[in-house]
């Protein structure tokens, strides 16, 4: 949804955060013009410079993130069953300590996310460890799921919780997974949105029409009844625009990343989300983004790249197959068995040193804030913490404490 003209003005709200807006766009309420209509390029160069003026002096804005803890991680070995008691251990402390959300993913069939098949499932038993902290699925990937369950097993995780509970959806992308539904992989996005309105309006206690056993159509109306009379809704973005415009117009939060994107580009799709959450009527505030960033802390870089380091290697290496064909899927064509032993360690050692300079809370409380700055002039609220990448279990705990330092930085003061 870029302009007619191709340009875009910074506006900044009263918290300092700056976004690119395109020219044509009204203003929303609670920003305003900083710089007039210019090219994309000359946006983010102010937008660079004007947040260099605020390094020099921090004490003059204030900046705040909000932290939340995500897993993705696998475990097949003897320590399987005590990794559940670990995530529930973590859960605790973020619990305890402020944090903003517990995000679960739904991942079958490869050891990447092999602990979590179905998010609702963990959640419920973390709704009974935990008082405050929010509940999210990162993500449910709706095009696999029925949405009658989908609404009821979520309205019974939101009762245990007493109404943390937020969904955030995915078409889906890995062929394979839709060995669980495969006459849906073709039209995975329509069937996604078709059935996030089902799931919303089985949620306010609607009955909707579906065939029964025998063909016959009968009203159905789920149970429980939620404790939030509106369930909390984001969109998982890997990074095409029109999922942020899409977001945008169903009032939707957004859940993205820094995988495969720089924070400047992140930027101007967050500025196409802003225009379409204002062009849809939900106002240029009403939605979040958060952005997944693995994350370990230490005292200092040796100890990131003691704990880090190899484990992050050997996860990728172990995931290789599936984030070729990830690759793939975004019309990257890569192909992993053409590489050498030598050029594969090269290029993840590569992959490792970009992630640890560039888009990682991988190093220390003081060497990451920059990094979170960067995104808080973007336009983020939250970065969701991918901890369990390959450190060991008692490695992540006794680096939460850190996490907890830079996120304390960042809650409603100067930063």
């Amino acid at each position: 949804m870029h302009p007619a003209s191709g340009q875009f003005r910074v506006v900044v709200n009263e918290r300092g955060r700056h976004s690119l807006w395109p020219a044509e766009m009204k203003v929303p309420a609670g920003w305003r013009e900083t710089l007039a209509a210019r090219s994309r390029g000359e946006c983010l160069d102010y937008v660079r410079r004007s947040w260099t003026e605020l390094r020099v002096k921090p004490r003059q804005a204030k900046t705040t993130m909000d932290f939340g803890l995500m897993f993705f991680g696998g475990d097949e070995g003897d320590a399987a069953r005590e990794k559940y008691e670990w995530v529930i251990d973590v859960a605790r402390f973020a619990d305890a300590h402020g944090f903003a959300a517990v995000w679960l993913p739904e991942r079958h069939f490869t050891r990447m996310g092999s602990l979590f098949p179905n998010p609702a499932v963990l959640h419920a038993a973390l709704a009974r460890e935990t008082k405050r902290i929010r509940l999210r699925s990162g993500s449910v990937v709706l095009p696999l799921n029925n949405p009658i369950r989908v609404a009821e097993e979520w309205a019974l995780v939101d009762n245990l919780s007493n109404g943390r509970v937020e969904l955030s959806y995915a078409s889906g992308w890995n062929a394979e997974d839709f060995a669980l539904a495969p006459g849906t992989y073709a039209q995975r996005y329509e069937t996604m949105f078709a059935r996030i309105k089902e799931v919303e309006q089985l949620w306010s206690g609607a009955s909707l029409a579906y065939p029964d056993g025998t063909g016959q159509s009968v009203s159905i109306r789920t149970y429980p009844t939620p404790v939030q009379k509106k369930l909390p809704i984001w969109l998982t973005a890997a990074g095409s625009p029109k999922t942020f415009e899409k977001a945008g117009e169903l009032g939707a939060n957004v859940l993205t990343h820094l995988f495969d994107q720089g924070v400047d580009e992140l930027a101007e799709k967050i500025g196409i989300y802003r225009a379409a959450l204002e062009k849809h009527g939900w106002g240029a505030e009403h939605g979040k983004v958060a952005v997944t960033l693995h994350a370990f802390l230490a005292d200092d870089l040796e100890q990131v790249r003691k704990h880090a380091y190899q484990p992050y290697c050997e996860y990728l290496k172990s995931n290789m197959k599936l984030l070729e064909k990830l690759a793939q899927s975004r019309n990257v064509p890569i192909d992993i068995g053409k590489l050498s032993p030598a050029e594969l360690n090269a290029a993840i050692e590569w992959i490792f040193d970009k992630f640890l300079r560039q888009r990682s809370l991988l190093g220390t409380p003081d060497g990451c804030v920059d990094l979170v700055k960067q995104l808080v002039a973007a336009g983020v609220q939250e970065i969701a913490c991918l901890i369990d990448f390959g450190p060991s279990s008692q490695a992540v705990l006794d680096s939460l404490p850190k996490l907890d330092q830079l996120k304390n930085r960042f809650q409603a003061h100067d930063a």
